[in-house]
């Protein structure tokens, strides 16, 4: 009995709202705004992130390309798959550029669209930006590989690495259009 008496008395738990803000653990409505906040902002960087990915791999797949010039067949303009893919890569490289400027007006507080229309002209350009350049590779693929059957020399290597290049935009894009399908898809019309 006298062991009971002696032991430290037992806390009770702290009151929803008031011990467990102070203690880091947010709960109740403002830990839920929080939280909202947290994951929208996360969402912005990493569609920024992304953007800017596909814009830097982009470019690279349009310069690799256009400089892939060496000797008299091997030049990029005489084959139509390869001209694609520079156009295609052109096009990614304004479309990310615009994007990122968007973003940065964003940052800087102005408004450049309605939050509606911003969200399905992110979603939309994603989109079929995406899909050209999964059109462009894909079409450019095949005849890398006829002509590295014959030799493998600097011309299909540097088309290969621009593939490459075109890929890895690729899937930065088709991220971003995951990201900013998200977002449109949680976006209240009320």
């Amino acid at each position: 009995m006298a062991d009971v008496e002696k032991a430290a008395p037992v806390a009770a738990p702290p009151a929803e709202g008031a011990a467990g803000d102070a203690a880091g653990g947010r709960t109740g409505a403002v830990g839920a705004v929080l939280r909202r906040w947290r994951t929208q902002d996360l969402l912005d960087r990493s569609g920024s992130a992304l953007r800017a990915g596909a814009w830097a791999l982009s470019l690279l797949a349009f310069l690799v390309m256009a400089c892939n010039e060496h000797g008299d067949w091997k030049q990029f303009d005489r084959y139509e798959e390869y001209r694609y893919i520079v156009a295609i890569g052109l096009l990614a490289f304004v479309y990310t550029t615009l994007q990122l400027l968007r973003h940065g007006v964003r940052l800087t507080g102005g408004q450049d669209l309605q939050p509606k229309t911003g969200l399905l002209v992110d979603f939309a350009g994603d989109q079929v930006t995406a899909y050209l350049m999964m059109s462009a590779l894909s079409a450019a693929i095949p005849i890398t590989n006829r002509m590295r059957e014959g030799a493998d020399n600097v011309f299909t290597d540097s088309s290969a690495a621009s593939i490459s290049m075109a890929f890895f935009a690729f899937v930065c894009l088709a991220l971003s259009a995951l990201i900013s399908g998200f977002k449109l898809a949680k976006q209240t019309y009320i």
